[in-house]
């Protein structure tokens, strides 16, 4: 009798094997304006080659876009960049997403936005604000963005937010030059009246690969850091949120990035191409669908560049007898071909990979070598003055 009980078991587990499960729904959606900037951060994540401002998604096609999001699914727009206030028609898109339903989250640097400018934010209906900190001191922050007097604009713009009742965010993003301050980051982020603070290590794709040997800090750094951003959670619990982003070069298992490529989120780009994460142009030979030729539906569900890593039919051996395959989902595939050169290949930030130790070792070399000179993210002067 148990024979033929497990037998029909097996019969029905094949069977629904067989079955095609329905795609996950995207809840977030990161909308990169611009890739105008006035700051000139070496860790930058965006794309070596920038999209140029006559490439940029036109206001009625942004609204679209937005339409076009909240009926697939998505609950929350991130407006980035660059710097999302070099738009004039921010607070246009602000009030159209109200308008469908989508929580706003604007990203921004702050240096360049007036008093005035965040009333009229404000008013538009914004939800959030996220504003980033390269550092926890006006030295380390003007240093770091290439920008003197940041630190000081930054602050004015936090006071505003908060005295306009907008929810706060501090943003830091972690390397060698400011691991330290982490501490004062989140004394800042106190402060100021953040309700949250993102540490964030850097990752090293893209510009930031470039900087990597300037911007890698010491396996010691990196777990006495860990150790004071779980310390500070206890002690602030209930007054603070603190998330943190761990640098892959020094983890023994692999993020599960963007929880899986293809199932909870993706990017449009200020040039109107949709990409399953923030790197996904690193990796050669996706074809990236743009919004100017298909709607996001089309390109969530049928794009080849969003179905080449969904799931885990695509895996290695070595993941496809993971026990940690549904919780890792492979891990980074823009890490995987800045290391490895395959995108397929297991992620070496995962002890598994046989390249794990020389990710490893990669890191300790950089750490080792103690450069100090960034090459800056630069801008022509033309596209920075607009």
């Amino acid at each position: 009798m148990n024979e033929v009980v497990n037998v029909l078991a097996r019969t029905v587990a094949e069977a629904a094997a067989l079955v095609p499960q329905p795609l996950p729904v995207p809840y977030g959606m990161l909308a990169e304006l611009t890739h105008r900037c006035p700051l000139m951060c070496p860790y930058c994540s965006n794309p070596v080659e920038l999209d140029r401002r006559n490439a940029e998604l036109d206001t009625q096609t942004w609204l679209r876009v937005f339409e076009e999001a909240a009926r697939l699914g998505v609950l929350q727009v991130h407006l980035s960049g660059g710097e999302p206030t070099a738009r004039r028609d921010l607070e246009e898109m602000i009030r159209h997403c109200v308008k469908v339903g989508l929580y706003t989250n604007l990203i921004t640097a702050g240096v360049g936005v007036t008093p005035e400018r965040l009333q009229a934010i404000s008013e538009a209906g914004i939800d959030h604000v996220q504003l980033s900190f390269q550092g926890a001191t006006a030295e380390v922050t003007d240093h770091v963005s290439n920008f003197k007097g940041a630190h000081e604009r930054k602050l004015a713009v936090a006071g505003e937010v908060r005295r306009l009742g907008i929810p706060l965010t501090v943003n830091s993003v972690v390397h060698r030059a400011n691991i330290h301050q982490i501490p004062d980051f989140i004394e800042l982020a106190l402060k100021l009246g953040a309700r949250r603070i993102e540490i964030a290590h850097a990752q090293y794709y893209g510009w930031a690969l470039r900087n990597r040997g300037a911007l890698m800090p010491t396996r010691d750094q990196v777990f006495l850091a860990l150790d004071v951003v779980e310390a500070a959670r206890e002690r602030l619990k209930g007054v603070l949120t603190i998330d943190a982003v761990v640098p892959d070069y020094y983890a023994k298992y692999p993020k599960p990035c963007m929880n899986g490529w293809g199932r909870q989120s993706l990017n449009v780009t200020p040039s109107g191409k949709v990409l399953p994460c923030h790197a996904a142009e690193t990796i050669p030979d996706l074809d990236f669908w743009n919004v100017r030729e298909h709607s996001l539906a089309e390109i969530w569900q049928a794009s080849p560049a969003f179905n080449a890593f969904r799931g885990t039919d695509w895996m290695p051996e070595l993941c496809q007898s993971c026990e940690r395959k549904e919780k890792d989902w492979g891990g980074c595939r823009c890490q995987a071909m800045a290391i490895a050169g395959d995108a397929a290949a297991t992620d070496p930030a995962c002890h598994k990979s046989p390249l794990h130790a020389h990710l490893l070792a990669l890191a300790e070399a950089d750490a080792a070598a103690g450069v100090v000179d960034y090459d800056y993210r630069r801008f022509s002067t033309p596209d920075r003055a607009q």
